[in-house]
C-alpha cells in the first residue's frame, strides 16, 4: 500500500522531483559519455581488421611480381642451410622399398650358384664346422639293438597279461585239488551280524515300517481309552502346563 501510495503521489505532482541520496547515482560511465568519442563493435573491428591484413598482403603480391630487382630479403638463418643428402653433389641414391628388394634377388641368386656348384661339382664334398654335426644318437646308432616302438610294447604287454590270466585260470578250474591260497589277513575274518549263530535280522525298510505302525496303534489305543473313561481326566506333569500368560 506503501509502494502504491508513493507511486500515485509521484504522478500526481511531477512538480516535486525525484531525490536521491546514493552517491553511485551521479557517476557517469567513461565509455558511455557525451563527449566519448565514437567506437564500433568487435566484430565489425575483427572484419575490419581481417579485410585490412588481406589488403595489404595483395599489395605485397603486386609489389613482389611488378617489381622483380628488389629482390627476396631474408634474415632467417635456417634459410641459408642444405639438405647434405639431397644437396647437388650427392651421390645417387634409391628407395626403401627398392634397396630391399635388390637385396632379396642378390640373396636368391646367391642360393642358385651355392645350389648349381654343389651339383656339377660333388667332389668338393660338403664342410661343416658346427660340433653338432659330428655327434651320433645312441639309440639309433648302427650297433644298437633293435627296439620296437612304444604303442607295439604296450600292446605285447597287455597281450602277455591277458594270457596269464587265462592261464591260471585254466590251471584253477583244472585242479580243484589245490585250492585257492590267500595271505590276506582280512580273508580270515568273519562278519559279526552275518555270522552263522546271528540271530534273524529284518532289513531297515521293515523295521522302520513295523515301528510306525506301532506308534499309530499306540496312539490309537490311547485316544480309545481317554474316549470310553472321562473320568480318569487329563494328567500332566509338565511345569509349563500351569503357568499363566501374563500378557
Amino acid at each position: 500500500a506503501a509502494a502504491l501510495k508513493q507511486l500515485v503521489v509521484d504522478y500526481l505532482h511531477p512538480e516535486v522531483g525525484v531525490t536521491s541520496t546514493d552517491g553511485a547515482a551521479f557517476g557517469r560511465n567513461y565509455f558511455n559519455r557525451s563527449s566519448a568519442p565514437d567506437v564500433e563493435d568487435i566484430e565489425l573491428a575483427e572484419e575490419r581488421a581481417a579485410v585490412l591484413a588481406e589488403v595489404a598482403a595483395l599489395k605485397k603480391l603486386a609489389v613482389d611480381y611488378l617489381h622483380p630487382e628488389v629482390g627476396v630479403t631474408n634474415t632467417d638463418g635456417a634459410a641459408f642451410g642444405r639438405n647434405y643428402f639431397s644437396r647437388a653433389s650427392a651421390p645417387d641414391v634409391e628407395d626403401i622399398e627398392l634397396a630391399n628388394e635388390r637385396a632379396a634377388v642378390l640373396a636368391e641368386a646367391a642360393s642358385l650358384k651355392k645350389l648349381a656348384v654343389d651339383y656339377l661339382h660333388p667332389e668338393v664334398g660338403v664342410t661343416s664346422n658346427d660340433a653338432a654335426a659330428f655327434g651320433r644318437n645312441y639309440f639309433n646308432r648302427a650297433s644298437a639293438p633293435d627296439t620296437e616302438d612304444d604303442e607295439f610294447a604296450d600292446e605285447r604287454a597287455e597281450v602277455l597279461a591277458e594270457a596269464a590270466a587265462l592261464k591260471q585260470l585254466v590251471v584253477d578250474y583244472l585242479h580243484p585239488e589245490v585250492g585257492v591260497t590267500s595271505t590276506d589277513g582280512a580273508a580270515f575274518g568273519r562278519n559279526y551280524f552275518n555270522r552263522a549263530s546271528a540271530p534273524d535280522t529284518e532289513d531297515d525298510e521293515f523295521a522302520d515300517e513295523r515301528a510306525e505302525v506301532l506308534a499309530e496303534a499306540a496312539a490309537l489305543k490311547q485316544l480309545a481309552v481317554d474316549y470310553m473313561h472321562p473320568e480318569v481326566g487329563v494328567t500332566n506333569t509338565d511345569g509349563a502346563a500351569f503357568g499363566r500368560n501374563y500378557f
